[in-house]
This record gives structure tokens, sequence and C-alpha cells, in this order.
């Protein structure tokens, strides 16, 4: 490997002491011009080709990939074998961790170790640079998420425009994801959400993460298939309208508690069919789903609280075995005529016969507002 200047700079001139050329490094750093820079100062001086490599920044020079490499393996606990061409290595470190090495391939001048500790300190500069920029954004993208999430007046316009901004395209809407961390470190499901949907929208939100991913329902449920195993996720519906996007986010949640909880009848899975329509009732007009579970299924809910009945059981049973009452009673393994008692306490409970069609569609549907619902009542 070479070391050659860029032509649009012209060779830089060597200075007269690493004062000085620390100087032009910190400078070449504030001003955008980043590691690759610093490594071409640090070369001009110290009389060799120098590479400035800290993983967590990335790889700023394609010819850098192996040193990357290298230097990745090193910092996590590997003890990977020194590039031939690397004859002095300098750490890159801040308050006891290092972060990265400044290496010099091929013999320079007498003082070129001199040169490679000013490059690793200057370094340090990009990265703090490099940090403020990632903090920033992720305030950014925190209190942008915060508002979609407490304000019912941002308009569509407003939404696309500040959610490009941020790198995310939310022009034609999006499906929403809510994750539960559970205690680990959020940052790494907001890393996890960003490497799998380039152009998502991820931030921890109280004790959440909340995400709007651009794309498809079945491209949002890959990525939560593969956060499942780290977080309980929600996933909402595609909501077109970029004036939505606030639904689909209480939708992800409301997903979320009820699969935290337990909920969901057997033969219809969680954020499917009838489910997926009453979570946008509920995210829209959440009085009414509630009218609708007092009206039908509170009342056994409430008699199985009080006397540790099972009546709210039995009756899905009996819905879920298509209304056979032998099925249901080796289901919940109890005898036929114990089946037949507690449906009819259904029936004089709530005023609805489980034993006739309308009736039953009623309950049906009654039993679903209340699992959704559950997490809610519970608190």
């Amino acid at each position: 490997m070479t070391y050659q200047a860029p032509g649009d700079r012209g060779a830089p001139q060597p200075l007269p002491s690493p004062r000085g050329a620390h100087l032009e490094m910190v400078g070449a750093v504030l001003a955008g011009d980043g590691l690759e820079r610093v490594a071409e100062i640090a070369s001009a001086h110290a009389g060799a080709p120098v590479a400035v490599v800290v993983p967590r920044l990335g790889v700023p020079v394609d010819a850098w990939a192996s040193y990357e490499r290298y230097v990745a393996l090193r910092l996590a606990g590997g003890r990977p074998p020194q590039p031939r061409e690397v004859v002095a290595e300098v750490p890159i470190a801040s308050g006891g961790e290092e972060l990265g090495a400044v290496l010099m391939m091929g013999s320079g001048g007498a003082d070129a170790g001199e040169y490679l500790h000013v490059a690793a300190v200057a370094a340090l500069t990009e990265v703090a640079v490099a940090e403020a920029r990632d903090e920033t954004e992720q305030t950014l993208r925190g209190s942008f998420l915060e508002e979609l999430l407490t304000r019912d007046d941002l308009e569509a316009v407003d939404i696309v425009r500040r959610s490009r901004r941020l790198g995310c395209d939310l022009s034609a809407g999006a499906v929403a994801l809510c994750a539960d961390p559970g205690g680990r470190s959020p940052g790494r499901l907001v890393a996890g959400i960003a490497a799998e949907r380039a152009g998502a929208l991820a931030q921890t939100v109280g004790d959440r993460v909340y995400a709007l991913l651009p794309g498809t329902v079945e491209e949002a449920r890959r990525v939560a298939a593969r956060l499942g195993r780290q977080a309980v996720v929600g996933v909402s519906s595609h909501y077109g309208d970029p004036a939505d996007v606030r639904r689909a986010l209480e939708e992800a949640s409301l997903i979320l508690d009820v699969t935290a909880a337990g909920g969901g009848a057997p033969s219809d899975g969680i954020g499917e069919g009838t489910y997926r329509l009453l979570f946008r009732v509920l995210a829209s007009h959440p009085e009414e789903v509630r009218s609708f579970y007092g009206d039908t299924v509170a009342a056994i809910v409430s008699y199985d609280a009080q006397y540790r009945t099972d009546l709210v059981g039995t009756l899905e049973s009996y819905l879920d075995q298509n209304c056979n009452m032998n099925a249901t009673a080796q289901t919940i393994h109890a005898h036929r005529h114990t089946v037949g008692y507690r449906l009819e306490r259904v029936r004089e409970l709530t005023g609805l016969d489980p034993f006739k069609t309308e009736d039953r569609e009623r309950l049906g549907l009654g039993l679903k507002a209340y699992w959704i619902i559950a997490p809610q009542l519970r608190r």
C-alpha cells in the first residue's frame, strides 16, 4: 500500500512540530474531512502510509477494510495476527476504553511515533464529533416520535417533511412497531431496527421502543420476528395516510399490551382478522370498544373474578370448538353437563344466548374486545 494524497487537496505541507500537525488534524476533523484526512497528514509527517481505524465509525477508506477487521477483532477480545505490513501501532483510547488504533505500514522517519500518537489524539476529536452528531439525531428522532404519540394536530405535510430530514420517507404511510426491552438496553433494539430496515425511524419513548417502518406489514413482521428474540413486539397494520401514523403507533402499543398479557383466542392470532379491526377502532374510538365489552362479556369476567369460576374460558372453548358440546367438554376437561350449566350462566349474566347464532357472534366479538382491553383493565 502506498500513500497518495488526493490531487484536489495537494500534498500536505510538513509543519515544524507535532503540535502543528495536531492543530492541522483537528482543523481537518472540524471541517468535516474525517479520519482519512487525519491519516493523510500523519502519513506526510511520519514518512510512511498511515491508517486511522475506529470500528464504531465505520471504514472511511476501502483499502482499510482489512485493518478495520483486525482492530475490531482485537477490541472484541480476540488475538488476530497483526497484518504483515504494519510496523507500528498506537491505540486510540479514552477513559481507559480502547476505541481503535493508528497503524503505520512501512518504515517511517525517526520521529514517526510522535505523529502516530498525535493522530490518535486527533481521532478522539472525530469520535466526539460523531457521538455529538448521533446524540443530536437521536434526540430529534425521539422528540419527533414523542410528538407523534402525544399530538393529534400534526398535518401530513409536516410529518412527511420532518421524517425526511431524519432519513425516513413516510409519504406512502408506514407500519408501526412497539417493543418492550424488558429491562435490557433499548439502544440495542433501536440499533437492531436500523440494521434490519434502512430508512426506519426508531427511538426510545418512555420505557418502550417505537418505530415507523415504510413498507409492507410482512416486511415489518420479519423485523419483529428477529427482534422477538430480545423483546416482546407489537406490529400495527399499514396506515397509508401519513396523518394516521399516530394511530399506527397506538395500535402497535395496544398489540404489544395484549401479546405481553397472553391475550388472543386460540383460533385467531393477535393482529389478524377481527382483532385487527378492533385494534383500529380502539386506536381511534376507544370508548366504543369498551362500551361493547361492557354490553357483552363484562358481567362474566366480573363473575369469574369474584367466584373463581371459568365462564370466560368455557365460552371461548365452546366457540372455538364450533359449538360442539362434547368437544368443548374434552377441551376443558369437564363433563358435558358442566359445559351446559356454565353456558346457561353465561346467558343469565349477559342476556345473550350462546345457543343462538346472532348472540354467539356478539359474545365472540365481546371476548375479542375483552382480550385487547384486558391489560388496561388490570392496571
